[in-house]
């Protein structure tokens, strides 16, 4: 009897430690083209589905392809009176990256939050429009509370997508870790 009533309380104890697991929850995402001969976006948007289902999409309309050199910025801000710097601020060769996965593990592991919702998983050159195609919170939730361990708080996802050396497109992706 003990023993079932002992499995009982395991059960319950479990449980309660799942539900107090950090959360990631989008609260908005910005896409913004800064040469729209080049490349423009047809859409960037959250989508509810319900209160708990959300999630992102995007589409870039590439206009002068083959594209061959691609390096990306991204930082990761934390909010405390604005948007400071927090931990991660790095650039990379997007190409190379996606040519040699293991060639820098922080932007593989950033990568790799997307990387199954998106089109961009071959190395260059890209003649394609690119995409990111439904990313939901729950894929996230697995991939940044179970690998880092991150204070709650608001964040930005800032990144900086240069082809050819110049400044192309941003993209600003805000979320919640609560």
């Amino acid at each position: 009897m003990c023993k079932y009533i002992c499995l009982g309380h395991l059960i319950i104890m479990l449980y309660l430690i799942k539900e107090i697991t950090p959360m990631v929850e989008f609260t908005n995402v910005k896409c913004t083209s800064w040469d729209k001969k080049f490349a423009d976006f047809e859409y960037c948007h959250l989508k509810s589905v319900n209160r708990s289902f959300k999630y992102l999409s995007l589409k870039v309309n590439l206009h002068k392809v083959p594209i061959t050199k691609i390096k990306v910025n991204f930082a990761l801000l934390k909010r405390y009176s604005g948007y400071k710097p927090f931990l991660y601020n790095i650039t990379f060769d997007a190409c190379k990256l996606l040519k040699h996965p293991k060639s820098n593990p922080i932007a593989g592991f950033f990568h790799g939050l997307f990387k199954k919702h998106s089109n961009m998983n071959h190395s260059c050159p890209y003649d394609h429009d690119l995409l990111v195609d439904k990313l939901p919170t729950s894929f996230l939730n697995k991939q940044i509370t179970g690998a880092l361990n991150f204070p709650l708080g608001e964040y930005l996802f800032h990144s900086d997508w240069f082809a050819y050396g110049v400044n192309r497109a941003t993209v600003d992706f805000f979320y919640t870790l609560s």
